[in-house]
């Protein structure tokens, strides 16, 4: 059995201005690979959500005129605390989500990797001079904090998309009130375990979950946060700005995808399995990056299926920590359910099950879906047309390049990530300008908290990870002096 055992260490409050409190309203988390209670967790109504936006609003002129060194000094005491804690952190995703032992991983990592990283890139952000046409005035560009930050995590990495979020803000010197899902805040609420035990200053982060729309609205819509930041639907982000627009505020949203996969006849197919299965079978294919739609030359069709199907019936599927398993349950019976019935209808309408599209062989408890391979996969067919979220690889042939641009672009909502698998440099150059994605991958895949991570489109707005990221939390404002031996303008044009 696993390390870490029923409820009591998972047991835990919401942090508000500094403090660890119960509230008004309750969430019950439940493990998706047992279909078991893991704890219920105080979430917010309507006073804790006001006191959250007090807390943070009355934070913001004492932490936004903090000095850099300061700042760093809590993240790295912050950090410390978050390596000191591995284990139970770790225990928290896994728990919540059902995640494989070896998926918390990344998780861990990207929480502690981040806090260190801007905790040293907010030290490079310097004033910028800039030119005066006449030579009377001198110039210079200041950054300074947005203002309080308000945001939403999706549950797919509980603990990444927290600190995607909290360490630029923190670096900023933004106040953030974090709302994590409410089916995985147990090992957000941990962290802010953490930020009480370190002693952080009140009201510099809060860390709250709620079931109720109407407090979501609530936060979004009031005027305290100048800035909402999200991590999920592109329907969500929708309805984000709309709730938000009482006020002008700034936006940093990674949205949806439907990201496609171009395999030419001179690729390494090898690599292309590799990536394909890899990025699709990880998390249980729950990542928004996420290969969608598998292009496929005719030519090499034959060996990239057959290999693709090989690696599909060899991961191992379970949740136990002790099992050495690759592969954990989706998140839920509803999302099992959509994706059953999106393997099912392509099936009736002519795709190939090639492997999986059911429970694995033996397990009967949990939201497993074992590794899907879906051969003849059509533009007509639902799972062709939105995101699967799921462990299934969909196969759409093709034979030459001339319709290959429209299909591969044709991604609904979605305009995140696209992959290129070719050996010949200049289509791969050619096709990173045909393809309309905020990022394309040629012969691999990479991401790293220093490597920019966005999509164009209805994919969403800003960056999460590297220095565009830190930019979001921070505002320009023009410093301009009159020179000595300048004259003073009579007149100010604009």
């Amino acid at each position: 059995m696993n390390a870490t055992h029923g409820a009591a260490p998972f047991a835990k409050k919401m942090y508000i201005a500094g403090r660890l409190v119960e509230g008004e309203d309750s969430v019950r988390v439940v493990n998706p690979a047992t279909c078991r209670e893991v704890v219920t967790l105080p979430a917010a109504g309507m006073g804790d959500a006001d006191r959250a936006l007090e807390a943070a609003r009355d934070a913001f002129p004492i932490w936004s005129k903090t000095s850099v060194s300061e700042r760093q000094a809590w993240m790295l005491k912050l950090r410390d605390a978050v390596l000191a804690n591995e284990e139970h952190l770790r225990a928290c995703v896994h728990h919540e989500m059902g995640k494989s032992w070896a998926d918390t991983q990344e998780d861990f990592d990207l929480l502690e990797r981040a806090l260190g990283y801007y905790a040293q890139e907010i030290a490079r952000v310097e004033d910028m001079p800039f030119p005066d046409s006449a030579g009377t005035h001198t110039h210079r560009l200041v950054h300074e904090p947005v203002g309080v930050a308000l945001a939403f995590l999706a549950w797919n990495f509980p603990l990444l998309n927290l600190a995607y979020k909290l360490a630029p803000a923190m670096a900023a010197g933004c106040p953030i009130i974090i709302r994590p899902s409410e089916k995985t805040p147990v090992s957000a609420y941990a962290v802010g375990e953490l930020c009480a035990q370190i002693g952080l200053p009140e009201g510099v982060v809060q860390i709250l979950t709620t079931a109720s729309y109407d407090v979501v609205d609530h936060l979004t819509a009031s005027p305290v946060p100048a800035m909402v930041t999200l991590i999920g639907s592109t329907e969500t982000g929708r309805h984000i700005m709309r709730t938000g627009a009482t006020t002008i505020k700034r936006y940093s949203m990674e949205l949806g995808g439907n990201a496609p996969v171009l395999v030419f006849p001179d690729a390494d197919i090898d690599a292309a399995v590799d990536v394909v299965c890899g990025v699709k079978f990880s998390n249980a294919g729950q990542i928004c990056v996420s290969p969608n739609r598998v292009f496929v030359h005719r030519d090499v069709l034959d060996d990239f299926t057959r290999k693709a199907v090989k690696r599909a019936q060899s991961v191992k599927v379970g949740w136990g920590r002790e099992e050495g398993a690759e592969m954990g349950p989706v998140i839920d019976g509803r999302a099992w359910t959509r994706l059953k019935c999106m393997i099912d209808e392509a099936d009736l309408n002519g795709a190939r099950v090639l492997t999986g599209g059911t429970r694995p062989a033996g397990m009967t408890q949990g939201h497993f879906l074992a590794p899907t391979v879906l051969a003849d996969v059509t533009e007509t067919m639902r799972i062709y047309r939105e995101e699967t979220f799921g462990p299934i690889v969909s196969i759409i042939p093709f034979d030459d390049d001339s319709d290959l641009e429209r299909m591969a672009n044709d991604c609904g909502e979605g305009g995140l990530v696209a992959y290129i698998f070719t050996r010949d440099k200049a289509r791969a150059e050619d096709w990173t300008t045909r393809l309309r994605y905020g990022e394309v991958q040629i012969n691999g895949v990479k991401y790293d908290i220093d490597l920019p991570h966005g999509g164009i489109g209805q994919s969403g707005i800003g960056h999460d990870c590297s220095p565009l990221a830190l930019q979001d939390y921070l505002v320009v404002k023009r410093v301009t002096h009159l020179n000595d031996d300048g004259r003073l303008q009579s007149t100010v044009r604009i």
